[in-house]
This record gives structure tokens, sequence and C-alpha cells, in this order.
């Protein structure tokens, strides 16, 4: 993926937290990360890549596409990460270790319960609030609760029986006032059971009761003059009253449900799916679907609800929805909830599928800006060449040799004003020898065209030739003797002042250099000017590994290359002077050459009776 194609996507990536995943063309998950804001971290791979480890740029290029879910917070984000890197194992994350866990609060099922801190969560119908990623936090929670609160913390039997039968005697924690007695009866159940709500309100992040009981608390202690407790319930509500306990990644209440939500526009529906298993999301994907008709929410959802529970092979027995549906299937029990943590998961649903909505409508806008962007340009050449028809199809051709070493040649394909690599062509020149750019650009040119006009495809509305009145002579002449030339629009652009040839005109035309049709034409001249560059590169570094020079003992590559780029052929290397090759590479590597020649081909061409350069 470059960076051209995230800017393409960034203003449809929202600024907040969530997990990212890079995927492959094989719809392969290659990474999984988490962000505070999403657009902002996405951003930082596309940035300056020299700050970028080596395996963090090959993952950003052998990406498709970025795929990301919205979450509430930060915390939320690290779970979700957790979560779909132990699933789905992607090559680039680190490995985690499947044993990690996370601190929860526990309220104990038990008379007079119990409130601590545990990582295991055993279904015996206890009360667990969480997953926490901060320890630290959970602690500070616990000290709140514990000094608001009074709780107990041994974990004693205390039955009714075992209270009235005087089992057990109060403990330090009584003596210091962080207990108030339940265990020989100081505390009935009644008030214990009453503090245990208001706990439960504290961690799901219900304050208002809460308030409204400490508020009865500082106005007792101050009715009775104790300003100090009251100061202190206080600040222990500043501590807590901005907190928001509950998780909407992982719920100890929730096992396996799956839910869908869904948002449409004219000509599309997308369907988000969250499945969570055993109270964790596991997967979550958006689907597409095409609308034939004016079809309503309700049917659509329906319809693919099923097909997305086969696909990812789902026996959930609950669905999660929005509104009513007609009976998916008699064992699955379909849920609108209102409120509670499956009211909060849809929610969730709700906000990625829209999110993924707009990212759809702004990509087909980009995408109709481009097509209107493109037929102006287009529409500006054909004036400003003054052809009769839009160049939708453009080929531009170039040649690349040094001193006539391994001729060859290019053609570039450009389609609706963008490059269309998978038509581009390259060319050995073989009728040629030597330097001469003329006749290898008559060749290639008749060459191209003879082909297409045998396979019977369309020619191209503007062809760009890249050098002056010379190379565009030598192209017009193969489109003369194929009997094309009036059909197509041939021009040819000179590099020096960017003019622009017409055959048969030796005066050139000038376009405003900040016109985009000069734009797009230079455009094709430095693409077709880059392909054949490349390709002479790769066929020159072949010859040099092939070549004679090579053989020689003591020769390598690189010197054979060096040979090869000053005289240009075995040839005129056989006839240059001593003085001439050990300017080159040297008085050494000189002689062993020297030494191979005149062993191969007799007494080798003195260099005009010069002494040789000591």
């Amino acid at each position: 993926m470059t960076t051209k194609d995230y800017k393409e996507i960034a203003d449809t990536i929202p600024k907040l937290p969530g997990v990212y995943r890079f995927i492959d063309s094989e719809g392969k998950i290659l990474y999984v990360g988490k962000a505070k804001k999403l657009r902002n971290r996405l951003a930082s791979y596309f940035g300056d890549k020299k700050h970028q480890y080596y395996k963090t740029r090959v993952m950003v290029k052998n990406a498709e596409r970025i795929e990301f879910t919205i979450v509430e917070t930060e915390s939320d984000a690290l779970l979700l990460e957790n979560t779909l890197i132990k699933k789905f194992q992607p090559r680039y994350n680190v490995n985690l270790k499947d044993g990690k866990s996370y601190s929860y609060i526990v309220v104990r099922n038990e008379r007079f319960p119990r409130v601590y801190l545990t990582r295991k969560v055993v279904r015996d119908g206890s009360t667990y609030f969480g997953p926490y990623t901060s320890k630290g936090r959970t602690k500070v929670i616990l000290d709140i609760v514990k000094k608001l609160f009074q709780l107990r913390t041994c974990s004693l039997n205390l039955s009714e029986e075992n209270i009235k039968a005087g089992k057990f005697k109060v403990c330090l924690e009584y003596h210091i006032e962080n207990c108030m007695g339940p265990c020989v009866g100081l505390e009935d159940e009644e008030s214990y059971n009453h503090k245990i709500e208001q706990v439960k309100n504290i961690l799901r992040g219900h304050f208002k009761e809460v308030k409204d009981h400490l508020k009865e608390e500082m106005e007792r202690h101050a009715k009775h003059m104790e300003f100090e407790k009251a100061h202190q319930i206080k600040e222990k509500l500043e501590l807590f009253s901005d907190y928001q306990a509950k998780s909407t990644v992982v719920s100890t209440s929730i096992r396996d449900v799956d839910v869908f939500s869904i948002a449409t526009n004219e000509k599309f529906a997308y369907v988000n799916f969250l499945k969570v298993v055993n109270g964790a999301i596991i997967n979550t994907h958006t689907f597409e679907l095409t609308k034939n008709l004016n079809q309503e929410e309700k049917d659509l959802l329906s319809y693919a609800i099923p097909s997305i529970r086969e696909k990812f092979n789902s026996v959930a027995p609950e669905i999660v929805v929005p509104f009513r549906l007609r009976t998916i299937d008699a064992d699955v029990k379909i849920t609108v909830p209102q409120r509670g943590e499956k009211r909060h998961l849809l929610d969730l649903s709700e906000k990625n599928v829209k999110y993924f909505l707009l990212q759809k409508q702004k990509e087909e806008m980009q995408k109709t800006r481009r097509q209107t962007s493109a037929e102006r340009i287009l529409r500006t050449v054909k004036e400003d060449l003054n052809m009769e028809e839009v160049p939708l199809h453009i080929e531009c051709f170039d040649n690349s040799n040094i001193q006539g070493s391994n001729p060859v040649a290019a053609c570039v394909v450009f389609r609706n004003a963008k490059p269309s690599k998978k038509d581009y062509r390259h060319f050995h020149v073989k009728t040629v020898e030597g330097p001469n750019d003329f006749a290898s650009m008559e060749e290639i040119v008749y060459r191209r065209y003879k082909r297409m006009l045998k396979d019977e495809e369309a020619l191209p509305q503007l062809i760009i030739i890249d050098g002056g009145k010379g190379q565009l002579s030598a192209a017009v002449k193969s489109l003369e003797g194929l009997g094309i030339l009036d059909k197509v629009t041939v021009i040819g652009i000179a590099k020096k002042l960017e003019e622009i040839y017409f055959p048969g005109d030796s005066i050139p035309l000038y376009i405003n250099k900040k016109s985009e049709s000069l734009k797009l034409i230079q455009q094709a001249r430095n693409e077709a000017h880059r392909f054949a560059i490349n390709f002479h590169r790769n066929q020159r570094s072949k010859g040099f590994t092939k070549t004679e020079l090579t053989e020689i003992p003591g020769v390598g590559a690189k010197s054979a290359e060096k040979l090869l780029k000053a005289f240009g052929s075995m040839k005129k290397i056989r006839a240059s002077s001593r003085n001439d090759i050990i300017k080159v590479v040297g008085k050494s590597m000189a002689e062993k050459v020297f030494k191979y020649l005149d062993a191969n081909n007799g007494e080798h061409q003195k260099e005009n009776e010069s002494p040789a350069v000591s």
C-alpha cells in the first residue's frame, strides 16, 4: 500500500480509539495494532519512512488494504488487539502468550459478600467487573470502596448459624474501623447488602445513586459537626466521579452472541458483524450487499445474517440486532436490547457500520472527482493538439542504449489519463547495429502496431514519441508503412524546451508549461523513459555477467562493467591502446586483460608506441 493509496482514504478514518488491521491481497491479516486516535496512528506508517524499521516498510508495502474497528476507550482497544492477535497470529505481530490475563473486581456470591481483585473468572454466580488493563487503577478503586463502605476482607463462613453460635471474634480490621463486625452480629445483613449495591453502582459507572447516598452521609457528618469526615467523603467522591469501569470488549455476564447492525444508501447496504465468544469479541467484519430493489433494512438484514453466520461457522444461540426480525432459526434467540451490556455492544457495531458507510461514500466521491478531473485533462489535450477525438488511450515510446550496447525500447500505455501498467511493453531492438535512435524508433513502432493490427486490438488515439523531428519522422515512416497514419495522432516531444512536433511541420508547438495537457504528456514521456532505462539496466547487468571479460582470471563483474561502459564492446576493447584501458581499470587489472587478449588473439595492438602509464 502506497502513501498515495493511504491519502485517498485518510479522511474516512476517524480520530477515535480503535484497532486497525493491515491485510494482504489474499485477505490474510499481516498486522493488528491499537490506537488512541486511528487516523493519527495510521498516518505514521506513511510519513517519513527513513525512520521506520525495515520490517515495517515491508509490511506496509505488502498490505493491500486497511480495516479498522472503533471502540470506546484505549483500554478497550488494548483488549480487542490482544484478542485478535491470539486468534489470527499475524505475521508481523509479536507473539503474545496465550496465558495473558487481566484483572477483574469480583463481588463474591456469598452471605456478606467480599469485594476483591482476581485474575480468574469462575462462573459461580459471583458478579465480575472488568477486565481492567491497569492493575494500579484497580487497586485505587478497591481502596476507595474499602474506605467508603467498610466491607469485610476475611474468608469466614458467615452463615446465620455460625454467627448465632458465636464461633468468631472481631479482628484487627474491626478495631482500625475497616470493618463493622458482621462476624459477631454488629452489622445486619440488610445494611451490609445496601453497601454492596452502592459498590456495584460505582463499578458500573452509575454514580447518581452513590452520590445521593454519600451526600446523605456528608450531611449527617456535617450535622454532627464532623467536618473532617465530611471532607474525606467529598475527596473520595472526586476520585471516581469520572470513572467508567465497564468494558465493551469483554463481558463476564455475556457468553456467546452474534451482533449485527446495518446502514444503507441508495445502491448498497452494509452489515457489521461482531462475533462474541465467552464474552470476548473475537472477530469483526463489515459486508457489502448490492440493492437490486428498494428493499427495507429488515429484509436485507434477515437475508444477510444466515449467510454471515454460515461463513463464520457461528452456532451462537443468541443474535443481537437493532430491530425485530422474522425468525432466523427456531433454535436461535433474537434480542433487541434497549439498555445494558448488549445494547452497548450493538451501539459499538452501529458506530462501526456508520463509519464504514461514510468511508465508502467518500471513496465514491473521490472516484467521481478523479474521473471528472481526467475527463477535463483529456479534453484539454484534445483542444491543445487539435485532435478529432478525446485521447482516452495514449501510448508513448522511448529508446535506451549506451554507445549502442544492449539497445532496448519501451512503450507505456495511459488509459483515462492514468498509467495502465499491465499494458506496458518493452522491446529488444533486433535490426539495428550501433547507437541509431532513429532506426530503433522506426523498428519498435512498426513492430508494436503490426502486432496490434494482427490481433485486431484498438489503436490509441494519441502516440507520443520521446524525441524531436528525427525520432518523430522515423515513427511516421512505420505508421505510413502500416497504413494507419491517418487513423491516429502522433507527436514528438523534445526535452530541451518541451517542444511539441507534428509530422511534416518544422515549427513546433509550445504549450503553456502550467497546462494540464503538457503535464500529462510529460508524465507519459517520463514514465516511458523510466521504464526503458530500468529494462536497459537489467539487460546490461545480464550482459555483463555473460561477457567474455568475466572469463579472464582476476577480472570481476564490476571491472567488466566499467570496460564495456567505456568501450562498448569486446571488439573495441581489442582495438584500444594500453593507456586507454589503464585509465579505466588501473594498471594491474589492465595487465590481466592484455595477458588474456594476447594469449587468445596474438599480439595485441600497441598504443601508438606511447609508454604505459606507471
